[in-house]
């Protein structure tokens, strides 16, 4: 007869990871994860005190799975791997958007993320203000461009083409948004999740640039 693995909080958040990733954050319960281990609700409470206690290991989980800087890492290509390394986590996992930055008992994961964060702008010029004006401006653009892709009426690495040809946009009505249609739609190799990098970039070069004007 085959024994169930040793429950542990570890293990309970990662069915919680599975639970919500099939049902989103509302299918997330004790119950739920319980059943997802093939045991009763009552076990998990040994490892986990509450469904508050299981929503802050979630979201703890998710910024464990967040590339950091490394340290020395000049603030730059850092700012720009985390920043692509979220969209890639919280794609996967949509659920997160309204979990992440809620939680009031922020676990070790969220910590060291935000800390290695502001420490890597603080060490590369970064006065403090401008530091947390670059997390919040940077994270800003992450969480809402994810928000974006995910409600798009096409995916967004393809179909755009058929979705631009499918609307009906007269030039004279819409002037501007049928030159963009045309120009860079149809018949090109258009894809909505091409605008992330050069988004991404025009926040670093601004930040940058108010960073050397710090220093001069």
């Amino acid at each position: 007869m085959n024994e169930r693995p040793a429950l542990s909080r570890i293990g309970i958040i990662e069915a919680a990871v599975r639970v919500a990733d099939r049902g989103g954050l509302t299918a997330v319960s004790m119950r739920n994860v319980g059943k997802e281990l093939g045991v009763e609700a009552m076990s998990l409470y040994h490892h986990v005190a509450n469904k508050d206690d299981l929503l802050d290991g979630l979201a703890d989980w998710i910024f464990a799975g967040i590339v950091l800087p490394g340290p020395g890492e000049p603030w730059r290509p850092a700012m720009f791997h985390r920043a692509t390394s979220a969209r890639r986590v919280l794609a996967r996992h949509p659920w997160a958007l309204t979990l992440i930055e809620s939680r009031r008992s922020p676990g070790p994961s969220l910590l060291r993320h935000h800390d290695a964060v502001l420490g890597c702008l603080r060490t590369n010029g970064f006065p403090v203000a401008l530091a947390s004006h670059a997390f919040s401006v940077i994270d800003a653009y992450v969480y809402g461009f994810v928000l974006t892709e995910l409600k798009l009426p096409f995916a967004s690495a393809d179909g755009a083409e058929e979705f631009a040809s499918e609307i009906d946009v007269p030039a004279d009505a819409y002037p501007y948004l049928a030159e963009m249609i045309g120009e860079l739609v149809i018949g090109k190799d258009y894809s909505f999740a091409d605008e992330f990098d050069y988004g991404l970039g025009l926040i670093l070069d601004e930040l940058d640039r108010r960073r050397r004007r710090v220093e001069e």
